[in-house]
């Protein structure tokens, strides 16, 4: 750990707190950092955010800082003097949180949650990189050093519950463990994150999913009793079966399904021996394909990465195994029509946290085809119309389905892999985005024709026939089998005819 070195902070934010410092000494105001913002630095983490402690009305000076430096000024909280100014350049923009300090820096710290984020420093020492004063009246800096998110005391949950989230979301993040005592307040107070207002449960479960240690701290969230606060649909997989050639039952299989892609997913190679040799394998063959990485770093909606969403599709793409499992007369175990309950499960369990309606579409398409990258593979290449298929079907979710599929296979045969599975499996996935990335009609053909062009050649009304020969000119286009106006119009035609010809027969 790096504690005690200078500040992470880029150019950037260094220029912006610089800006930030003037204005403040020409106020004659104390400025201080505080919270996640202090914590980051001293750990040689780059800050997302800057958060300031003043001696003075957060309001008045907000408003008045966006105006002094061109900004945004966004009153979050006018009850308790909680502002916040947006500065933007041409690198992007810079959040600053204005909150007031109530009575001394001391006892306004001692109000706060955990320990490591009770610390603050003026903020001109904290600019010029200097590692004191330091203010830390909890004993912050300790924690930082051993590695412990610790309460303040025992009532912190219950002042904030989404406090119980955010604890296993800093030992996400941070790579740390959270202190026994705590956790002992945490198990106590679990049944209380349900006061948590849903959208706020939501941002903290993402974050945890975010991060490269995700799986583990859904244990720990699991562990507290907190898991099953925030997806309680979860609850009926927990010891759910499987065929053989499971290695885990239901629950098991969809954290292990996370912990797969938090080693997959890695910016670097896995420390672990075991995810190490997969991760170099995967990535070697992935790297005559572009923009992989930068598929993975996207935004999807408000600030919410696409590996958050796509580790939240692991966790749920077996949730209906429990409601479809049935045994056949050989007393084999079966999950049909799995893939698509689960698909129509996701939609309200994710509504009910406030995702957005891209996020609810993109874990849908997970869910609902997560077993098709193999199933169109099952007796050779797939087909140019099976990609095709696939593509259209998957949407903006293809690139993560096949990711998901990997990750499926690794957490259903455990320690039971076998390398020949693994390779034959990525060469799969890579045959498939080789084909995308060699051919963009795959993904995104160009209309050859248009639902006004049949309606106006075929003496066609509107109506859903139109829409169903476009979809067949479409489909035939992404098989390569017609690429003209001419030859659309003609299979449209000749597709109408046998529409035709076999209601006639029909009749």
């Amino acid at each position: 750990m790096v504690v005690g070195k200078r500040q992470g902070l880029g150019a950037q934010q260094q220029a912006v707190l610089g800006a930030v410092r003037a204005f403040f000494d020409a106020q004659g105001v104390d400025a201080y950092v505080t919270g996640g913002c202090l914590r980051d630095a001293l750990l040689g983490r780059s800050p997302h955010d800057i958060d300031l402690s003043l001696t003075a009305d957060p309001l008045d000076l907000g408003r008045r800082l966006a105006g002094a430096l061109g900004g945004a000024f966004v009153p979050l909280h006018e009850d308790f003097c909680i502002a916040r100014v947006v500065l933007r350049d041409e690198k992007g923009s810079h959040s600053i949180d204005l909150l007031p300090v109530r009575g001394e820096m001391e006892d306004d710290l001692a109000q706060r949650d955990f320990s490591i984020d009770a610390m603050a420093m003026p903020l001109a020492p904290f600019v010029e990189g200097k590692r004191k004063p330091l203010i830390d009246p909890c004993g912050g800096m300790r924690d930082l050093e051993r590695r412990l998110v610790r309460a303040l005391d025992e009532d912190v949950f219950r002042r904030d519950p989404l406090r119980l989230l955010r604890a296993v979301r800093l030992c996400a993040e941070l790579g740390f463990s959270l202190e026994p005592e705590t956790a002992a307040l945490a198990r106590r107070d679990a049944s209380l994150l349900a006061e948590a207002a849903p959208e706020r449960r939501r941002d903290e479960l993402l974050r945890i999913l975010d991060s490269p240690r995700a799986a583990p701290s859904l244990r720990l969230a699991d562990e507290l009793g907190l898991l099953e606060q925030v997806l309680p649909d979860l609850t009926a997989t927990r010891g759910e079966e499987q065929p053989p050639e499971h290695y885990w039952d239901v629950f098991e299989h969809s954290l292990e399904t996370v912990a797969a892609l938090d080693a997959l997913l890695a910016p670097e190679e896995p420390a672990d021996r075991h995810w190490a040799p997969l991760w170099r394998y995967l990535w070697a063959e992935m790297k005559e394909l572009p923009d992989m990485e930068r598929h993975f770093v996207e935004e999807v909606s408000s600030g919410h990465g696409r590996v958050g969403v796509l580790k939240l599709g692991g966790l749920l793409h077996d949730i209906a195994k429990p409601e479809t499992r049935t045994i056949d007369e050989n007393g084999r175990m079966r999950f049909f029509g799995h893939a698509r309950e689960g698909a129509g499960m996701v939609g309200p369990i994710l509504r009910r946290l406030r995702f957005s309606g891209a996020e609810v579409r993109l874990v849908e398409a997970m869910v609902r085809e997560h077993l098709r990258p193999l199933q169109i593979a099952k007796d050779g290449p797939p087909s140019r119309r099976a990609l095709f298929r696939y593509f259209r079907d998957c949407g903006d979710a293809a690139i993560d389905v096949l990711f998901l599929s990997l990750a499926d296979h690794l957490a259903t045969v455990g320690p039971r892999l076998e390398w020949d599975g693994w390779r034959r499996h990525v060469a799969v996935i890579k045959y498939i985005l080789m084909q995308r990335f060699a051919d963009e009609a795959l993904a995104a053909p160009t209309r050859l024709v248009t639902g006004h062009d049949l309606m106006q050649a075929l003496d066609l009304p509107p109506g859903p026939l139109v829409g169903q020969l476009l979809a067949a000119v479409e489909e035939a286009q992404g098989a390569g089998e017609v690429r003209s106006f001419d030859e659309a119009l003609a299979l449209a035609r000749s597709e109408l005819e046998r529409r035709t010809a076999t209601q006639a027969g029909g009749a």
